[in-house]
């Protein structure tokens, strides 16, 4: 059996693309926009029980579990979503806060056009170059706000991505760094601030 070996970073690439591969298993391009709202993502796999696309959140690369403690995919696609693996489980339902400081059973998985993100004042990615995409602007897509290094989780353009990134960087180098320095400037401006101000006394 052959092993296959990951450079840095790999392994975290290979998982957002099996959530990018989970995703276009459903229904995401439409010649004209269906007029009902929400907008359904309907599953393309043939015997599928599940009505439509539902975003489940990681904590970091890592599945979140149940109460019941088994994980998302080891219960039903299907409504419900009971345990596969116990039978004291009633429905998927887990506690795990994201970044946002939610629960994830707080959260619904919500489709929306740009126009309709934009008249919300909503942020909207990059416009994607070919439908196949799915609208996903890039791996960076699939990450939490915190993760994607700005506050609309826009990345920026490849211009300007190119321009900071040192020759010999990959994508994940690039994000850390980014990251790190970010990191690095906070801790600066807060230790500014707990700085003592200078003394103000005045010579008798």
């Amino acid at each position: 059996m052959e092993r296959l070996t990951l450079p840095a970073g790999g392994a975290a690439a290979v998982d957002m693309y099996m959530e990018y591969r989970r995703y276009k298993q459903h229904k995401t391009d439409f010649e004209t926009i269906p007029q009902q709202r929400p907008i359904s993502l309907p599953c393309q796999v043939t015997g599928c029980p599940c009505r439509a696309y539902l975003y489940v959140p990681l904590n970091g690369m890592q599945p979140i579990r149940c109460r019941c403690k088994h994980f998302a995919n080891q219960h039903s696609a299907g409504p419900g979503f009971m345990c596969n693996a116990c039978s004291k489980c009633s429905g998927f339902h887990s506690c795990f806060t994201c970044a946002c400081g939610q629960p994830a059973y707080a959260h619904d998985t919500v489709v929306e056009t740009k126009q309709e993100r934009l008249a919300q004042r909503k942020p909207v990615g990059q416009d994607v170059p070919y439908a196949a995409m799915g609208g996903l602007t890039g791996f960076s897509s699939l990450a939490e706000d915190y993760m994607r290094l700005d506050d609309s989780g826009i990345v920026g353009t490849s211009s300007q991505v190119s321009s900071l990134r040192k020759p010999e960087e990959d994508d994940m180098a690039f994000f850390e760094r980014r990251y790190q320095e970010r990191i690095k400037m906070e801790k600066a401006a807060k230790q500014k601030g707990k700085a003592p101000l200078p003394s103000t006394t005045k010579p008798s």
